[in-house]
């Protein structure tokens, strides 16, 4: 059976010890908008939107939240990736990075393409990506037009 598709991420949602800094960080190193606070029983949400991406994230903070930073060796999310379209445009990540005192790794070049890393508040590493342009090879040949 083939599974049906999906056409992207609508919204990812991260768990923060503290949302209003959480907040403030996304707000001035990644440029999103803040949509919306929602107050639940066990949870502030804070919904922030990425507007040139159309992607939606939820900061949560939960009133019964485990001890400890975020770790990726844990089982669970590991990291999370925003794409940029030109490798040039992860030169201009590293200075603004850098001008905010956003501890950031040198821009790593491989063979599919070249990572930004650094990490939020909470220690949530991200990662700007761009992919390098694939070319057709003998097993996927271009198709025809």
């Amino acid at each position: 059976m083939t599974a049906p598709g999906f056409t992207g991420i609508s919204h990812l949602d991260l768990s923060v010890s503290d949302v209003d800094a959480s907040v403030a960080w996304y707000e001035r190193v990644l440029g999103v908008a803040r949509v919306r606070r929602v107050e639940f029983a066990s949870r502030t949400m804070v919904v922030l939107l990425a507007r040139e991406a159309g992607l939606v994230i939820g900061l949560n903070a939960h009133t019964d939240r485990p001890g400890g930073p975020f770790d990726e060796r844990h089982v669970g999310l590991d990291h999370v990736g925003f794409a940029v379209l030109r490798r040039e445009d992860l030169d201009t990540w590293q200075t603004h990075l850098a001008a905010l005192g956003v501890e950031h790794s040198p821009v790593a070049d491989g063979d599919s393409g070249s990572a930004l890393v650094f990490r939020d508040p909470d220690n949530i590493q991200l990662e700007i990506w761009w992919s390098r342009p694939r070319t057709p090879s003998a097993d996927h040949p271009a198709s025809a037009s």
